[in-house]
């Protein structure tokens, strides 16, 4: 009898220490990202210099210690440029208000430094946020930095024409604090709708990514 409630005390201090550990002691859940399209290894990006809306230099220094959700466009772009750039302006309250030691930023890039000075990327730019980055520069620093962060941009029509257009991805690219890309944010492609990237699906994930 004595052996048999010796075996029963050890089994419930054995479930009551299981218990312990498994509420206390073992590692919590980790939340993952939903809608990044995460890339199976971080890109480094290439070396660039550019400017930016205020003249100044625009290197891969300014990304440092920043979260950065890039887009690539330009500003004589009808439709998909200036609505991205309102459906970030419309969240940024709330991008700024996540808990990380490495504020989120957002960087415009343009691809078309032929009409996009220094001086239309400010205007252009202060109408959405004047905390956001525009930048430009030269095309042999613009193409491999666009490739390296798995997008793309061409011109469709003839530059001659005053009111060409440029072919450009609609995805917004998240770096790290080191500068490298670590995915993208991709719009639908469906037809008869303007690929956008949906705003409120980035601000339930930029939480947990500030926390990778």
């Amino acid at each position: 009898m004595k052996q048999n409630v010796l075996v029963g005390l050890v089994a419930v201090v054995a479930l009551a220490a299981g218990l312990y550990f498994a509420v206390k002691v073992a590692p919590p859940e980790v939340a993952e990202v939903k809608y990044l399209q995460k890339y199976p290894v971080q890109r480094a990006l290439p070396d660039f210099t550019l400017y930016d809306q205020n003249g100044d230099v625009f290197s891969n220094q300014q990304l440092e210690g920043n979260w950065t959700l890039a887009f690539v466009g330009y500003t004589f772009c009808p439709d998909i440029c200036p609505t991205t750039l309102a459906e970030l302006k419309s969240i940024y309250p709330q991008l700024q208000s996540i808990e990380t030691d490495n504020p989120i930023k957002v960087w415009f890039l343009s691809v078309d430094p032929a009409r996009d000075s220094a001086e239309r990327l400010k205007e252009y730019v202060n109408f959405f946020n004047p905390d956001f980055w525009a930048t430009s520069g030269e095309h042999k620093e613009l193409f491999p930095l666009v490739r390296a962060m798995g997008m793309m941009y061409a011109m469709s029509d003839n530059p001659d024409n005053p009111d060409y257009l440029v072919d450009h991805s609609a995805s917004i690219t998240v770096i790290n604090p080191r500068g490298e890309v670590i995915g993208r944010f991709k719009p639908k492609m469906e037809p008869g709708i303007l690929p956008i990237s949906e705003s409120e699906l980035i601000l339930k994930d930029m939480p947990i990514i500030v926390n990778l």
